[in-house]
């Protein structure tokens, strides 16, 4: 299983609704909608460490590697029996009772991240809608995001290869005006298209960086509507 999908199988064994998991994550600082906890199930987005430390800590995944990954060739308790697990414990119990071997206490920084919107859809399955506030979903990003940046969305397909792959995230600076040159976000024809934008004397075009796709040319009767350039430093 992918990390999705033990996500899923837990929450659904504690009887968790996916509402019940984001309202949890809110007593971690951690705000997101029950569309963010549905979008890491199903491995349309991945949650940033910080979330999913969180989130097994609301799970009670307590060994992790195990969990998610298989059996631990570092786990300490790998070829004890449930007793000598247990002396394990009380020889812990007795050293931390002596009090000579305290961890030492150190000042932890904690990270800032930046609350941006996710778009629900990717990139070649939205609306002339788009940029609608129900069409996103406000998640925390610890991750390098571009200072112009206004939302972020995820591609679909291999169009954009090989800079950009398949359920990648780009971030998209808001703006109607476009460079010929541009990569950008646009509408055109009932479908959403990240993709480089070209104005030639013959017309305009949205041009993938794949070379076995070819040009879409955008024609005089076209609904066209751009959402935004890719957003950069």
């Amino acid at each position: 299983m992918n990390i999705g999908q033990v996500i899923a199988q837990n929450r659904k064994s504690k009887g968790l609704s996916q509402i019940d998991v984001a309202k949890e994550l809110g007593r971690f600082d951690i705000h997101v909608g029950n569309a963010a906890i549905s979008a890491w199930e199903k491995g349309i987005n991945m949650p940033t460490a910080n979330q999913f430390l969180a989130l097994c800590q609301i799970l009670e995944i307590n060994d992790i590697y195990t969990e998610f990954i298989g059996k631990n060739p570092n786990d300490p308790f790998r070829n004890l029996n449930d007793d000598g697990i247990i002396k394990v414990y009380d020889y812990i119990d007795l050293l931390e009772a002596s009090g000579k071997y305290d961890k030492k206490s150190s000042k932890v920084i904690p990270m800032e991240g930046r609350i941006m919107k996710i778009a629900l859809t990717s990139a070649s399955a939205g609306t002339g809608n788009f940029l609608d506030d129900e069409n996103f979903d406000e998640i925390e990003i610890f991750d390098h995001v571009p200072r112009k940046a206004s939302f972020g969305v995820h591609l679909d397909g291999d169009s954009m290869e090989p800079r950009f792959k398949d359920e990648q995230l780009v971030w998209i600076e808001q703006t109607d005006c476009l460079e010929s040159g541009d990569l950008g976000l646009f509408f055109l024809d009932g479908l959403t298209y990240f993709k480089k934008f070209v104005k030639k004397e013959t017309g305009t075009f949205l041009v993938s960086l794949n070379a076995k796709y070819k040009p879409i040319e955008v024609g005089e009767y076209s609904t066209f509507k751009i959402f935004g350039r890719l957003a950069t430093d």
